[in-house]
């Protein structure tokens, strides 16, 4: 493995503070470049923590302004329009992970890829939470020996901003593509208008008035389990804890429905849950990527290719992980 530190590029923001505290909590003596265009917000994030240096980016330069300085790895935490990270991951043969682009916006980087397969990992890391929903959904479809619908409902509180960076990313993605990508008959349809209105009940059971939302886990998930029908929807509003009296939380609730092994009719309900929201979520999953991709975990280190993040996301290790950092998943009862 490198000696040489990961590239977290946006690292300031609350995704960046969240994967920081977890890659510090698994390897203490993990180096850390918290890159930013403000070199003083990226000094103060890095401050705050061990083997970790602030930098100031420059994504016109080749070298990001580094100097020639090496990286083992570059996550980026914002809208890389340029694909300046990942442009220099290439060129310095180091795996990327980026977490922002929508699903229209993945063409350059595939492209990118297809031109340099062998350069290193490249990570489309645009899974709603980074694995948090695809993880949990493939690990519950075990349970079945055929999977005809799959309906992701998120509730995004409305105390959940989860940073400037994130609030950036969805309107960028709404005002860009209103329709929502969703697989209905074996199709792949955009729904808009009075088709993208949808409704899903939260955990505690109160029901949301939701919209279609184009996730890039609606085409992983409809490729891995071969569902003619899978959806996601996304709402905003006040969390099930906060209608408790509790502080908000983030929610993904996870509808199942087909045939069990034995051909009998199944349907399940699961929902993740975050007492802290979704940057630590988002944060989790960036970090044990990165621990996978560079084999920080004990295994080797992953191989170039072009990757989802439930690739490269044990589901073990992660119910593990989602565990101690606060996150639970509920079974519910099936509607």
């Amino acid at each position: 493995m490198s000696s040489a530190p990961i590239l977290l590029m946006g690292g300031s923001g609350a995704i960046g503070r969240w994967t920081t505290r977890f890659l510090h909590a698994a390897h203490p003596g993990l180096p850390l470049l918290i890159g930013g265009r403000d070199l003083t917000k990226a000094q103060e994030a890095a401050a705050r923590i061990d083997n970790a240096e602030g930098a100031a980016l420059e994504l016109a330069d080749a070298d990001l302004g580094l100097g020639g300085r090496p990286v083992s790895a570059v996550a980026v935490l914002f809208s890389d329009e340029s694909l300046a990270g990942l442009r220099f991951a290439q060129a310095s043969g180091v795996p990327h992970l980026s977490i922002s682009s929508g699903i229209y916006e993945i063409a350059p980087e595939i492209a990118a890829f297809m031109h340099k397969p062998g350069a290193a990992p490249l990570v489309l890391g645009y899974e709603w939470l980074v694995g948090a929903t695809t993880v949990p959904t493939l690990e519950f479809a075990k349970a079945f020996g055929r999977v005809d619908d799959i309906a992701i409902g998120a509730l995004v509180d409305e105390q959940d901003t989860g940073g400037p960076a994130v609030a950036e990313d969805f309107e960028r993605l709404n005002r860009t593509l209103p329709a929502a990508l969703t697989r209905r008959e074996g199709r792949y349809i955009w729904r808009a208008g009075e088709d993208a209105k949808a409704t899903f009940h939260a955990v505690d059971g109160t029901r949301m008035e939701a919209s279609g939302f184009s996730s890039i886990d609606v085409a992983g998930l409809a490729t891995v389990t071969g569902a003619p029908n899978v959806q996601f929807n996304i709402a905003t509003g006040v969390s099930s804890s906060r209608r408790r009296g509790e502080p908000m939380s983030t929610e993904i609730v996870i509808e199942l429905a087909g045939q069990d092994h034995a051909g009998r009719a199944l349907r399940t309900r699961h929902a993740v849950v975050h007492r802290e929201g979704s940057a630590p979520l988002t944060g989790l999953g960036v970090a044990m990527i990165l621990e996978r991709l560079l084999g920080l975990d004990g295994h080797p280190a992953t191989p170039a290719g072009l990757y989802f993040p439930y690739q490269l996301l044990h589901p073990t290790a992660y119910f593990t992980r989602l565990k101690q950092t606060g996150g639970e998943i509920l079974t519910l009862e099936a509607r």
